[in-house]
């Protein structure tokens, strides 16, 4: 969590940690406050606060909540580059990126902050709990923003992979192109009429059999888009449990069936430093026939 340091005109904070402690004593115990200071759970734009800091105004602190317990999710996250700057990190399916509902300490996020002992990483965008591959994580809160821009302002190139029916009915390469709306707390998206806010590039790379292996080229990023725009070529995604059909949620602790989608490829320049960045992501889908027995 985040939280803002509000004008102090009475000059009651001399610090840091008396702040801290008056906000927060009184619902945990100010002996709770110390012991997160101790353990550096509290942390500033430079990194783990000890309290002693001098008080300033309209700086930022970010901490971390107690964790309640969670199914753990039994697959690792691959590193597939680091710097003193970004983290980019193979996510597997399953896991969540961020915090949100009942997936807190089970998220890439939280286990990447503790494993590579940076408190302070933030995701510059999202993946799919359902979706694996390719993340990027910003180190210091400073540099986050300049990294999110690039997502925003679609100076990423992404690439995805995804298994679903072969369908020779369907004329590939193709360009979709529509208005996709998702409401918070319906599970399933929706395509509406009006100006297009979407648009994907869906190729064919190979077939087999019944399936196909897709190439799948967002040049946006709406929330299930691919799985949307798949589902409207009569082409869904293997194992997807919301497109064509919201199914029931699995129980947790179920991690078969993974969704067969993966982003594989992130490739940008680097806004801080201007180098050329192109990542390819290690896992592989588990539906197709010559699949790695190493990926879900």
């Amino acid at each position: 969590m985040r939280v803002r340091l509000p004008a102090d005109p009475e000059g009651a904070w001399a610090t840091v940690g008396d702040h801290l402690r008056g906000r927060f004593g009184g619902a945990i115990g100010v002996e709770r406050v110390a012991a997160m200071l101790r353990d550096g759970r509290f942390v500033g734009a430079e990194g783990a606060l000890s309290g002693r800091e001098a008080y300033r105004a309209g700086t930022f602190v970010w901490f971390h909540r107690d964790f309640a317990p969670e199914v753990p999710v039994p697959f690792g996250i691959g590193i597939v580059y680091r710097d003193e700057r970004i983290v980019i990190a193979d996510k597997p399916h399953f896991l969540a990126t961020t915090p949100r509902g009942r997936h807190i300490t089970e998220t890439a996020v939280a286990r990447l902050r503790r494993d590579l002992a940076l408190p302070a990483l933030q995701p510059a965008h999202r993946l799919d709990r359902l979706t694996a591959g390719l993340a990027l994580f910003v180190v210091r809160p400073e540099d986050r923003g300049a990294y999110q821009n690039l997502f925003s302002g679609r100076r990423v190139r992404k690439e995805y992979e995804a298994i679903a029916p072969y369908d020779p009915g369907v004329a590939l390469p193709v360009t979709v192109r529509s208005r996709i709306v998702k409401e918070r707390g319906v599970v399933a998206a929706r395509e509406e009429a009006g100006e297009p806010n979407a648009e994907s590039r869906i190729e064919l790379a190979e077939r087999r059999g019944a399936l196909g292996r897709y190439r799948l080229l967002p040049a946006t990023g709406r929330t299930h888009q691919l799985r949307v725009h798949m589902n409207r070529l009569g082409l869904p995604i293997l194992n997807d449990p919301v497109y064509p059909v919201v199914l029931p949620e699995a129980e947790e602790g179920h991690f078969e069936d993974p969704l067969q989608l993966l982003a594989r490829v992130l490739e940008f320049t680097d806004p801080v430093d201007g180098r050329a960045h192109r990542f390819e992501s290690r896992l592989r889908l588990g539906a197709w026939p010559d699949a790695q027995a190493s990926d879900q």
